[in-house]
């Protein structure tokens, strides 16, 4: 948005030292979000500290319900528990808050948004709003694109995700379990229930009672509220993977109408933010380690699905960094969309009308 638009604003970074919450930080300087201060919020454990940001060294503040006082907007990556609990004392001291949890997603109140699929969601918040999953975040686009042209009928999405998606734990015992291997010593794993480095967990989260895991209904019902398709019929499966950064899913769409390769290529290269790379005769398709560091959605290997009939369905690849566009670049993304419109505020002391969405009840089906 242009420069002479925006006026300054106080900015709270919730979970600043956590991975996610350190992309926020590097984002808003990359993208020159109007910061007039910037407070950056942490545990108890962390607070008091200093960091160097930008030419300047910032002290971290403990994350208490007072620290809000004159903040305008509250990025929040600190884990649901903290969200359900500090978002609404933020919200109290007039902070509307961005947050990266999966506390307030599907809470019928709050909008769930990704920044080029459904801004206009925006304009009812009550004070919160949620950042999708990583997961959804890059498929919602190219599924927009489907959506608006031919229709969706059924889409099956499988991942493979990154352990960046953990943390930075998960981080470095994927680097330990790689050095226990070359010096032939046992790896040993204390994050996930297996050892990551050379395998495939197909576990992700906590495990439902219908058997799905809680991180493959998060793509089921996060991307049917985006997208405002509240019966869309989908499934996922979800797979961690010795990956750093970046996570790649494979999905296969069946279309109301028809739908060629070419003319899929061409709709998804229209999405703001998405980029397709599909040319197999040079090897040339999205790689996580390309994708890594960068904001972009890549798209390639993008085939009919020749298990449905009538050219109705289409096959695949989705590769984008979880770090940025997957979590930090699509928050940061979200203020600056509340600011250009002058939403900053809730929806009730604007006069707008409140959002309204699907409920909370299907997230744990």
């Amino acid at each position: 948005m242009p420069l002479m638009n925006r006026r300054p604003l106080t900015v709270a970074v919730v979970g600043a030292t956590g991975v996610v919450g350190r992309t926020m930080i590097q984002i808003l300087n990359e993208r020159e979000f109007p910061v007039g201060e910037l407070r950056l919020l942490a545990s108890g454990r962390s607070a008091g500290r200093t960091v160097w940001i930008d030419g300047r060294t910032l002290e971290i503040g403990e994350a208490v319900a007072d620290a809000f006082e004159g903040v305008d907007i509250a990025l929040f990556s600190a884990g649901a528990d903290i969200s359900r609990e500090l978002a609404p004392a933020a919200v109290a001291h007039g902070a509307t808050v961005i947050d990266n949890s999966s506390a307030w997603r599907m809470d019928t109140t709050v909008p769930l948004v990704v920044s080029q699929v459904n801004p206009d969601d925006l304009e009812g918040h009550p004070g919160i709003v949620a950042n999708p999953n990583c997961s959804t975040m890059q498929l919602a686009p190219v599924l927009m694109a489907l959506r608006d042209a031919v229709g969706l009928e059924r889409v099956v999405v499988d991942t493979y995700q990154s352990v960046s998606g953990t943390g930075a734990d998960a981080l470095a015992e994927l680097e330990g379990q790689i050095r226990a291997h070359v010096s032939g010593e046992l790896p040993v794993a204390t994050v996930y229930p297996h050892p990551i480095a050379f395998n495939a967990l197909p576990e992700i989260d906590v495990f439902l009672p219908n058997g799905y895991t809680k991180e493959e209904w998060k793509v089921v019902t996060e991307n049917r509220k985006i997208l405002h398709l509240p019966d869309l019929r989908i499934s996922c499966t979800a797979v961690r993977i010795p990956v750093f950064v970046s996570h790649s899913e494979a999905v296969h769409v069946e279309t109301h109408d028809p739908i060629t390769p070419d003319r899929a290529r061409e709709l998804f290269a229209a999405v703001p933010g998405v980029v397709v790379q599909d040319d197999p005769a040079d090897h040339r398709y999205p790689l996580a380690t390309e994708a890594a560091g960068r904001d972009e959605i890549f798209v390639g290997r993008v085939r009919r699905d020749a298990s449905i009939a009538d050219d109705r369905g289409i096959a695949f690849w989705v590769v984008s960094d979880n770090l940025r566009k997957g979590a930090a670049t699509n928050a940061v993304e979200l203020a600056e969309v509340l600011g250009e419109r002058d939403w900053v505020r809730p929806a009730a002391s604007r006069g707008a009308r409140p959002y309204a969405g699907p409920g909370a009840a299907e997230a744990t089906a």
